[in-house]
């Protein structure tokens, strides 16, 4: 047992050594520009960063502005409302092409690709189209309904909804084909031995292949919830964050200040909330998903 472990070590073992300079830096980069952010965030850094300690005062100024309210609550309503959509909506196509219909692969091409185009791209797509002058709008009022009226770009109690159109668009061709995938993983047994005890298909998806499809499910959010870091090119192609800071996101909050604002240290206090946030959420999910396995 002892002579296999060395030899376990030893396997590969210039390949590991090639990969040590990439670790480290990688390493370095990260905690290193994590750790050097969170102690400037207490500082009254501007336009350079300065060893002038405020204490929280970055914080309770963060906290007491307006600007940084709006964006947290709209990225928490974009964020909620992709996650259930973007389930939802992807299962129900992936389910619809799961029954093996005809030009599968056509349909299914057409729903990802969506995915390939840059939010920068989507952004600008879905203005046009969202423009009550130019695009859906538009279109629906010369067939008749005269009466339409759906402008939530230029609307500032809507215009988060608005966006999460756009990012539907563009990400639930993906999530369709992750869910198809874990369908077409079933046992084909399972389906055999559902209709022969006549259950219906509906059930069958429900009570049968979702719980087979956990790994599916926790990927899928995985990945849609990382994409809402990224929803900061959305905004900016479609609103730049208005009409006044109605679509304001955290990202944008953080760059406009940093970048813009020149004021460092507030940049610094709102992207560690935003790592508190992400740290918060991740570490009880990892230690349930790896911990109990490790247990067990």
């Amino acid at each position: 047992m002892s002579s296999k472990r060395p030899n376990q070590l030893f396997r590969n073992l210039n390949a590991k050594i090639a990969s040590v300079p990439m670790i480290l830096t990688a390493m370095v980069v990260f905690f290193g520009g994590t750790i050097w952010t969170i102690v400037y965030s207490f500082t009254n850094s501007k336009l350079l960063p300065r060893e002038k300690w405020v204490g929280f005062d970055q914080y309770e100024r963060l906290w007491n502005t307006n600007r940084w309210l709006i964006s947290i609550e709209n990225l928490l309503i974009y964020g909620i409302l992709s996650m259930v959509f973007s389930l939802v909506i992807g299962f129900v196509l992936a389910a619809l092409l799961d029954q093996k219909i005809r030009f599968e692969n056509t349909f299914r091409s057409i729903m990802l690709y969506p995915y390939a185009l840059s939010f920068i791209v989507t952004g600008l797509v879905w203005q046009w189209l969202l423009n009550p002058d130019l695009g859906i709008p538009k279109v629906v009022r010369a067939l008749g309904w005269e009466s339409f009226d759906f402008d939530p770009l230029y609307n500032a109690d809507i215009v988060i909804y608005g966006i999460l159109i756009a990012g539907l668009w563009q990400g639930t061709g993906l999530i369709m084909c992750l869910m198809l995938a874990g369908m077409r993983g079933i046992d084909e047994d399972i389906w055999k031995a559902s209709r022969v005890d006549g259950i219906p298909a509906w059930k069958t998806y429900i009570f049968i292949v979702i719980p087979m499809m956990r790994p599916v499910f926790i990927t899928t959010l995985v990945i849609i919830a990382s994409g809402l870091v990224r929803v900061y090119d959305l905004v900016v192609a479609q609103t730049g964050g208005g009409p006044g800071i109605a679509s304001e996101v955290p990202a944008k909050y953080v760059y406009d200040m940093m970048f813009l604002g020149q004021n460092l240290g507030q940049g610094f206090a709102a992207s560690t909330m935003m790592l508190i946030t992400v740290a918060i959420i991740l570490i009880p999910w990892a230690y349930l998903e790896f911990g109990g396995k490790r247990r067990g």
